[in-house]
């Protein structure tokens, strides 16, 4: 955790809003997350899977933390082809993607002979997916290894009726060596008799395709999607602790299959900061509000019902004097009712030109956010790491994205 004194030291010299995160943070709750999957694992060790649509500015900090990185769309592959990440470290899943999309993943990076090499694992989410990656294979001769997602009722992957006419269906393909399935059901799941009942049925419906179509199927690609604490109110002594109480129903399917679990929410969630300024405070109807120069276009948390529940927020402010406490609102800058970060902060009244800090906002809000409503700029983005501050991203204008100019300068 940064240190309010250092994140002080920070905010005088940054421009808010910005987003802040730590790296070394991020990189010690890795290494903590797989020894808890594999502590006391003799044999066969669990994988850690990094679902890089949480915090993708994070992947630099984490290549020799995780086993895997899980891409769910061609831009997030674009963004690992930038950064170099090695084929066998990608996980290709997503739904809507198209036949230029899988070409790029079957054909993501050269091997030192010049042939084409595909990333380690792609998900087929359809029998549609299935067909698509098979025309590859035949047109390119790349052999690829492919999991198959099965459906938590949702809109994602198959009912199991569809992954056993793919199975069938693959009977006599030679280019795609299905290896396994693909399970994820949601995020932010407090009831862990959940996540320990669908590895239950996981493991049994595995075994039964392994009868029935007589193949290995060694491979459980699993999200438990584990709930973070982001609210004040929440017990945060030990955010790990769903994963140490879930952790021997995992090892338990690693018995049987090659597990590797994926995360982003309960990963990344720590590490970020987020920096952001009072401009103006007014009283109307006997209420506070403190109106910041970010927003609900920046700040995303889950379960936060609309400012009702108050995340943990630092305010950095030198005043010395004890001042009473008060209830104020804390307001975004965009022109919408719904722009209330937290409706009841309280804390010494708030003045112009005051810095606050919210925390644990290391995933998803860097890429949730509204960026585009009322063409507000977006914030820059700062790597906290080897004892110094980095600035990765300048706080972007986002106004020529809502005009013509914007358009016609892209296709330029």
């Amino acid at each position: 955790m940064i240190s309010t004194e250092q994140l002080k030291q920070i905010a005088s010299t940054c421009k808010t809003p910005a987003f802040l995160f730590d790296a070394g943070e991020v990189r010690s709750r890795a290494g903590k997350i797989k020894q808890i999957l594999n502590d006391g694992m003799k044999e066969g060790q669990i994988g850690f899977c990094y679902s890089i649509k949480a915090n993708p500015f994070l992947i630099p900090y984490l290549t020799d933390c995780v086993n895997a990185f899980e891409v769910c769309s061609p831009g997030e592959l674009s963004i690992c082809k930038f950064h170099q990440i090695p084929a066998e470290k990608i996980i290709y899943s997503g739904v809507n993607k198209g036949m230029a999309d899988l070409r790029e993943a079957i054909c993501y990076s050269k091997t030192a002979e010049g042939s084409d090499r595909p990333v380690r694992l792609i998900t087929a989410e359809s029998i549609k997916h299935y067909e698509m990656i098979r025309r590859i294979t035949e047109e390119t001769g790349i052999a690829v290894k492919v999991i198959l997602r099965l459906s938590s009722k949702n809109q994602f992957g198959m009912d199991e009726s569809d992954i056993e006419a793919v199975l069938e269906k693959n009977r006599n393909c030679t280019g795609i060596d299905i290896v396994g399935l693909h399970y994820f059901a949601g995020t932010q799941r407090t009831k862990l008799k959940h996540q320990q009942q669908e590895l239950s049925m996981l493991t049994e419906l595995i075994d039964k395709l392994r009868s029935a179509y007589d193949l290995p199927l060694p491979i459980l690609e699993y999200g438990p999607g584990l709930p973070f604490p982001y609210f004040a109110d929440e017990e945060r002594t030990d955010t790990l602790l769903p994963l140490k109480e879930l952790a021997p129903d995992l090892q338990n399917v690693q018995k049987t299959c090659s597990l590797t679990v994926e995360m982003g929410r309960f990963l990344a969630s720590s590490c970020g900061y987020y920096f952001t300024s009072v401009v103006d405070v007014k009283t109307s109807f006997d209420h506070r509000w403190c109106i910041l120069d970010g927003g609900i276009n920046h700040v995303n948390y889950l379960g936060s019902m609309m400012g009702l529940k108050v995340p943990v927020i630092r305010v950095l402010s030198d005043t010395k004097d004890p001042a009473p406490v008060i209830s104020q609102a804390l307001c975004g800058s965009l022109c919408t009712t719904a722009d209330v970060l937290v409706r009841s902060f309280d804390a010494p009244a708030l003045k112009e030109g005051d810095k606050l800090v919210f925390e644990n906002i290391g995933a998803y809000s860097v890429t949730e956010g509204l960026n585009l409503f009322l063409s507000r700029d977006m914030p820059s983005v700062l790597i906290s790491g080897n004892g110094q501050i980095t600035k990765v991203r300048e706080g972007l204008p986002t106004w020529k994205l809502n005009t013509t100019k914007g358009t016609m300068e892209s296709n330029a």
